[in-house]
């Protein structure tokens, strides 16, 4: 199973891409979606939309897993990262492609065994499991590896271990 890993934003969207079959896991690519800063947000979203289409395109993951949000503080910053990640999903359902939302705490727990982790944690662990010889950067991209990763652990776990047995849901 191909997993893309997104980390939504708007001037700065992170992906990873893994491959998971069963408990293996491995890291395929990662990098990141920029947009310029001094493009206003319609046009910024637009881009977003654009190169995510592509990206899907190339790629071509079987699923993608997306962080939900959380609005810490500055909301004016939350609103702009939930304009993107509209975007984000819209791109991947013009693309047929499944897609899983999981919260920050999810991914945490999948990951690192403890929901309320700490960053350097989650980004230590996800260089350890996908045996990387350095954290990604920028961060953007490690988180969507995380994110990636979360699914890969949550998800594969449920697939049935011989052909005879049904999912259910």
């Amino acid at each position: 199973m191909r997993i893309l890993g997104i980390d939504p934003g708007y001037a700065t969207i992170g992906f990873g891409l893994v491959e998971a079959e069963r408990a293996q896991v491995k890291m395929v690519t990662y990098g990141a979606i920029t947009t310029p800063a001094g493009l206003p947000l319609s046009r910024r979203l637009y881009q977003i939309g654009t190169d995510m289409e592509d990206l899907i395109g190339q790629l071509k993951p079987d699923v993608i897993s997306i962080e939900e949000l959380f609005f810490n503080t500055n909301i004016t910053t939350g609103i702009a990262v939930a304009h993107g990640r509209g975007v984000l999903l819209y791109a991947a359902e013009k693309c047929g492609v499944p897609l899983y939302e999981y919260t920050p705490g999810q991914v945490k727990l999948a990951v690192t065994g403890y929901g309320k982790a700490e960053k350097r944690q989650v980004m230590d662990m996800t260089k350890r499991l996908l045996k990387l010889k350095a954290v990604p950067r920028p961060d953007d991209a490690a988180d969507a590896l995380a994110l990636a990763l979360c699914h890969a652990r949550s998800f594969t776990s449920r697939l049935p271990q011989t052909g005879n047995v049904k999912e259910t849901i």
